[in-house]
């Protein structure tokens, strides 16, 4: 068994971690090519929003259903042992799974922020009420893409909801690409990796491919700082070069194996 295995983790998890819940990734092997909605485009105009939400709405009637698999599980089971979890994904199944103190580095699509008063409700709720707007709609048979998006042409019968506090413009909350991620969380996951340091952690990426500075910009620091840095994925990844250990192979069939579960 190999010795980082033994010593504590500091995880952090990418889609690959989530595609055994059927959710698609963006850039694994059998990913199809996409451009997603970017920050810009969703406040730019309310046609942009309506196509957003017309697909996402279908999207979440499919993704809110799905379940953790053997990799949330067995983290959620040997979390004693892990210095933290920061995940890039949006999903929230660590949690569904039983992990604590998760950081959701790019936020929860479970949620729902107001772009306006900044009021947060819980995306079910929103569910139901574009459900009433648009009967029949989510029921459509489409093919399901990242983050809980579709493919999905003509959007423009679609009714947005909007906040039920101020009429303002409804935003999942999560981090769309060309968003930045809150800077307090930002250092929280920096205070883990020093923590991870001084503790004789392994920082431990599972199924990212580490092409978004978000998550990239910690493995620079565990390395810089001479924390081993292990890295499973499938396909080659943007934090190969400081990877100490590199696995090429599944997250579950690895954990698997050096478990022996």
């Amino acid at each position: 068994m190999s010795d980082w295995y033994d010593r504590p983790w500091l995880v952090l998890t990418g889609a690959g971690v989530s595609t055994d819940s059927g959710i698609p990734d963006y850039r694994g092997p059998d990913a199809v090519p996409r451009q997603p909605m970017t920050y810009q485009d969703f406040i730019a105009s309310a046609e942009n929003r309506r196509r957003y939400w017309a697909r996402a709405h279908i999207g979440w009637a499919r993704m809110g259903g799905a379940e953790p698999n053997f990799i949330h599980h067995f983290l959620a089971q040997h979390q004693d042992r892990l210095v933290g979890l920061i995940t890039q994904n949006v999903d929230g199944l660590h949690e569904k799974a039983g992990s604590r103190e998760v950081v959701d580095l790019h936020g929860r699509l479970d949620r729902v922020a107001c772009l306006d008063c900044g009021d947060v409700t819980a995306r079910d709720e929103l569910q139901a009420r574009l459900d009433a707007l648009n009967p029949g709609w989510a029921d459509q048979e489409v093919r399901i893409a990242p983050d809980g998006d579709v493919d999905l042409e003509d959007t423009s019968e679609f009714v947005v909801a909007e906040c039920t506090q101020c009429g303002g413009r409804l935003k999942p909350d999560v981090v769309f690409f060309g968003e930045s991620v809150p800077k307090r969380k930002v250092a929280h996951c920096f205070d883990l990796v020093e923590r991870a340091g001084r503790e004789g952690a392994a920082l431990v990426v599972m199924g990212s491919s580490l092409q978004v500075m978000s998550g990239l910009r910690f493995v620079r620091r565990a390395a810089k700082d001479g924390t081993e840095v292990v890295i499973i994925n499938r396909g080659p990844t943007r934090g190969d070069a400081l990877a100490d250990v590199r696995i090429d192979d599944g997250v579950a069939e690895t954990l698997r194996r050096l478990s022996g579960a």
